[in-house]
């Protein structure tokens, strides 16, 4: 029963994870540009009281053995990459990544990070920013007396400047995509790092080598679908209450060999 007692415990820890993962989509689920992610589970080590294969007489061999299980542990929790509903809100300087790709972003410790948000700003020089400030990359800057803002599908920006009739470019976005997405770390505020496990990125321009294209006055809506995330949560809740119940029969049945003393 004492092992019972631990098994059932490592049921529980699993699918408080489990649920800690479904309470973070939940509360993205309008967030811009967000990615759900997935908890992975995997079995814990076996007590072998008999191994499959050993010999039971001198003509037979146990056919499966007797091997005990010892729980669950959570083994990965995984970004899913997959494109979020486009929602339109006429902004110039929203730009929503239809396809693969991440936007690049220099960080103030000079290191780059990577977004799906494309909710962009421009500072007082000009640049073109996230909404924490950070500069693009590569580095864009609508001049001040810049009276509309033209961002085509491949990533070139066009100005229409005061008084002229005539666009003029000032530069062009690029994107960056990865071997593993889901390997890149999370950094919160939307952004991304890469590691080992993402591969390092390679940057190109909307549209080409499996790119992605921009859609300018649009933003990426999180992929989370609301319905999808309650199930998950009722099947947790009932996996997490199941564990204890067998941590609670585990424990009477300890209490009324106790009572046999």
């Amino acid at each position: 029963m004492i092992r019972a007692l631990w098994t059932a415990a490592t049921g529980m820890d699993s699918q408080q994870t489990n649920l800690d993962v479904i309470a973070n989509n939940l509360a993205n689920v309008n967030t811009s540009g967000f990615k759900k992610s997935r908890a992975d589970f995997q079995e814990l080590l076996y007590q072998v009281s008999k191994t499959p294969g050993s010999a039971t007489s001198a003509d037979t061999v146990s056919p499966t053995g007797i091997q005990i299980g010892l729980g669950s542990r959570t083994a990965a929790v995984q970004k899913i990459f997959s494109v979020g509903d486009m929602m339109q809100t006429e902004n110039e300087l929203d730009l929503a990544i239809e396809g693969r790709g991440f936007f690049q972003i220099d960080l103030p410790d000079g290191s780059t990070a990577y977004t799906r948000s494309g909710a962009l700003k421009k500072d007082g020089d000009g640049r073109l920013t996230t909404s924490e400030g950070y500069l693009l990359t590569p580095q864009i800057i609508i001049p001040e007396n810049a009276t509309s803002i033209s961002i085509g599908q491949d990533g070139t920006v066009d100005v229409f400047l005061d008084g002229s009739s005539t666009a003029t470019q000032v530069g062009v976005l690029e994107l960056a995509t990865f071997s593993n997405e889901s390997g890149l770390r999370s950094l919160g505020r939307n952004l991304y790092s890469e590691t080992a496990s993402s591969g390092g990125a390679t940057t190109g321009v909307p549209g080409e080598n499996g790119l992605g294209s921009l859609s300018q006055g649009y933003l990426e809506g999180s992929n989370v679908s609301v319905m999808e995330e309650m199930v998950n949560m009722i099947a947790a809740q009932r996996a997490y209450e199941v564990n204890s119940k067998a941590i609670q029969t585990s424990d009477e049945i300890l209490q009324m060999t106790n009572n046999l003393v």
